[in-house]
């Protein structure tokens, strides 16, 4: 089938999602899942239909496949074992007709971030991280605008800043942001980070290490390939709003039942343009998808098939890009999920209402940095 893609999917809590393919095996304890998904081959998933682009009504059929692989065997296998498994997926792709495969999850983070996995299929490769920041980037400032935060005047973190998505994250919120912190695990490379951010406009960055410094920020993107919750309760001051864009997710399910005052975003959900049925419930809302699965699929409506993002460096140019193909295509950010599920207005606006109980937590330089307008 001309003009396709297909996108890989993997287990990220390994009994609820192998449960919602074959509910059996999701009945067995998560060692076993992790220890059974080596052996396990590639999965076809379902086909996806109905996407249509816009600008031109061109459709772009595709299929979501799986690598069994769970993140834990990811992280603890040889990168080329991990590679093997991919590989094999991505053969699988190419024998259903796919003209580019997207990467999902741990599949684009992991070993070179796709460059090997590329090198050794027929068709491209992209990890969607490219998209992943525009939308990342629009999310949080439109949750920023939502809970009367002006960005000129916040604190913005990066957390993971010195990956991919988080170093031009941090590069593209510079401009807007009156000081930003960047945190990571290698000074060196933060360094680095921190320069480009100060190039492109924020007078005031800092790095560290250390993840008890998020508690001065208003504005959070947290993005690394922690296998473990890293951001619990008492990092957060009151009133932050926090994008979680990692896989598995960076946030503790604690934040949610402790920080009422607290805004949680999962990097916002795309819709995609069309009558689309995907053919399998990920967790989503219908038409719902994430960033990196709408990259694949904008650059199929596009019919550019090309390796489009590889790699451990997105440059600023690839994002505006794949922004402004997604556009013209029909894709768009719509509305934020928290903890996998759809955040409604009313319990924004009840966020809101908690962090406004103490505005003396929420000043800088002596003014209120959050307004009181309801929404």
């Amino acid at each position: 089938m001309s003009n396709s893609f297909a996108f890989v999917i993997h287990p990220i809590d390994p009994q609820r999602d192998v449960a919602r393919k074959f509910p059996a095996l999701g009945k067995l304890p998560v060692w076993l899942i992790d220890f059974l998904s080596l052996f396990f081959p590639p999965v076809f998933i379902s086909e996806i239909t109905g996407i249509r682009s816009v600008d031109n009504g061109r459709s772009a059929p595709g299929w979501f496949i799986a690598c069994p692989l769970t993140p834990t065997r990811m992280i603890s296998l040889p990168s080329q074992v991990v590679y093997r498994k991919i590989i094999q997926t991505g053969r699988l792709a190419e024998r259903l007709g796919a003209n580019i495969l997207g990467l999902g999850a741990f599949t684009s983070v992991v070993g070179d971030g796709g460059v090997t996995i590329a090198q050794n299929l027929n068709i491209p490769v992209t990890t969607g991280d490219s998209y992943t920041v525009a939308i990342a980037v629009r999310a949080i400032r439109e949750a920023a605008t939502i809970m009367d935060i002006p960005m000129a005047r916040a604190t913005v973190a990066i957390i993971g800043a010195t990956g991919a998505i988080g170093a031009v994250s941090a590069e593209m919120l510079a401009p807007m942001a009156q000081k930003m912190i960047l945190i990571g695990r290698r000074i060196d490379k933060l360094n680095q980070v921190a320069d480009k951010s100060r190039n492109a406009g924020c007078r005031h960055v800092t790095v560290t290490t250390d993840m008890n410094q998020v508690a001065q920020a208003h504005l959070i993107i947290t993005v690394t390939s922690a296998l473990d919750n890293i951001i619990q309760p008492h990092h957060l001051r009151r009133g932050a709003v926090i994008c979680d864009v990692a896989r598995p997710r960076d946030v503790s399910q604690q934040v949610a039942a402790q920080r009422s005052d607290v805004l949680v975003i999962e990097g916002g959900m795309v819709e995609v343009p069309g009558s689309v049925d995907f053919g399998f419930d990920f967790g989503f809302p219908p038409k719902m998808a994430y960033a990196c699965m709408a990259e694949t699929m904008a650059l199929t409506l596009e019919q550019r098939y090309e390796s489009f993002t590889l790699g451990k460096n997105i440059t600023l140019s690839q994002v505006s890009t794949i922004d402004k193909i997604a556009e013209k295509h029909g894709f768009k950010l719509s509305g934020f999920r928290s903890f996998e599920r759809a955040i409604s207005t009313a319990e924004i606006k009840n966020i809101k209402a908690h962090a406004f109980q103490s505005n003396n937590q929420l000043r800088l330089d002596g003014q209120p940095l959050v307004g009181t307008a309801p929404l």
